[in-house]
């Protein structure tokens, strides 16, 4: 008996081992190369409601209102995007311009306030002291000159290798874009015949794995938009309450940029309070790091319960998902391992699978 179930056990571990594998290898490496046809039957999927909506009310072949509908959706992107890129090099050409009063204004004070501090200070010290301080001072300097040129030197790897990848980038969304005009115009044909290679098992077990996923993508959506809200609310009242100006439009911008999963709050909150600290208001930057903590500390605390709640998982099982997910596969991490573990326990449930007890 203990022998049968070991051997159950070993076979057990040895399947999901394998299914473990074959899914990493599918996320990491099939995935990026057919992104393109990937992107585009999501996108043709997500477009059947409103061409089969249209096709019992205007008067023209199926094929073209499929091909009207892309067209109508990529021409609204494309614009949209074109709109954005605009206002963005807008936004950069004019805080460009605008740098040599900004240093006028409020750099070159501050460095001189600095200056002069350093040189009342060097007046009362001993000269070897002094000394000692300039051969340091002149090591840093140095130290800062190489770190910018290793930042210069970073940054224009990046360049080139953006530059590089533009043609691949460029023939990706041309296949995107005309394999969903192909996907979009005969949906059910391709699915039909998909669907007809599986046995009725088969199709029983896509259908629910299909329709719960959907589902569950939703919920997180409402669950992260709920999130947000509630981030939102906080900055609002914290940075209102110690005086920030403009502070609504500054805790919704900190809020957008909290969906982030590595940088969050604090790729805002952490360097505007030390620049706010460097510049000689301590009381400021420390309430500005104390606003930080309070709404890191709040979320950390009810994402995996409003997460977990929505998927049906314990917080603490959604919160190492969650972690682990990140850590492995960045944002498709963070989102697909809490979403993958419902399933499994969405299927174990419905005796689809048998996993756990």
């Amino acid at each position: 008996m203990i022998t049968e179930k070991r051997k159950n056990f070993l076979i057990n571990f040895a399947y999901f081992t394998v299914i473990a594998v074959l899914a990493a290898v599918l996320i990491l490496y099939i995935m990026p190369l057919a992104s393109p046809f990937v992107i585009g039957f999501v996108i043709a999927w997500a477009l059947q409601k409103p061409i089969r909506f249209l096709r019992g009310r205007i008067p023209l072949p199926d094929k073209l209102i499929a091909m009207g509908s892309v067209l109508l959706f990529y021409a609204t992107i494309g614009f949209l995007i074109s709109l954005a890129g605009i206002k963005a090099f807008s936004e950069i050409a004019s805080l460009i311009a605008s740098l040599p009063r900004i240093y006028s204004v409020h750099v070159q004070p501050f460095l001189w306030d600095v200056l002069v501090g350093v040189e009342n200070i060097f007046m009362d010290m001993d000269p070897a002291l002094v000394a000692a301080i300039n051969d340091m001072s002149r090591q840093f300097l140095q130290s800062i000159g190489e770190l910018v040129t290793g930042w210069s030197v970073t940054t224009m790897s990046i360049l080139s290798s953006l530059a590089s990848s533009l043609p691949a980038l460029f023939i990706k969304i041309v296949l995107m874009i005309i394999s969903t005009f192909f996907i979009a115009i005969d949906y059910d044909k391709l699915t039909g015949f998909c669907m007809r290679q599986l046995s009725d098992r088969g199709k029983n077990l896509f259908v629910q794995i299909k329709e719960y996923l959907v589902g569950t993508l939703w919920v997180c959506v409402r669950s992260y938009v709920l999130i947000m809200s509630i981030t939102f609310v906080e900055l609002s009242i914290l940075l209102t309450f110690i005086g920030i100006e403009h502070s609504v439009i500054v805790a919704f911008c900190t809020a957008i940029f909290d969906i982030l999963p590595v940088l969050g709050t604090g790729g805002i909150m952490i360097p505007w309070a030390v620049l706010t600290a460097v510049g000689g208001n301590y009381i400021l930057g420390l309430k500005l790091f104390v606003v930080y903590i309070v709404v890191t500390v709040v979320r950390n605390i009810i994402e995996p319960k409003i997460v977990g709640g929505q998927l049906g998982l314990h917080p603490i099982v959604t919160l190492t998902s969650m972690f682990v997910g990140v850590q492995l596969l960045g944002v498709v991490g963070l989102f697909g391992f809490p979403i993958g573990l419902s399933l499994l326990r969405y299927l174990n449930d419905h005796g689809v699978i048998k996993i756990l007890k």
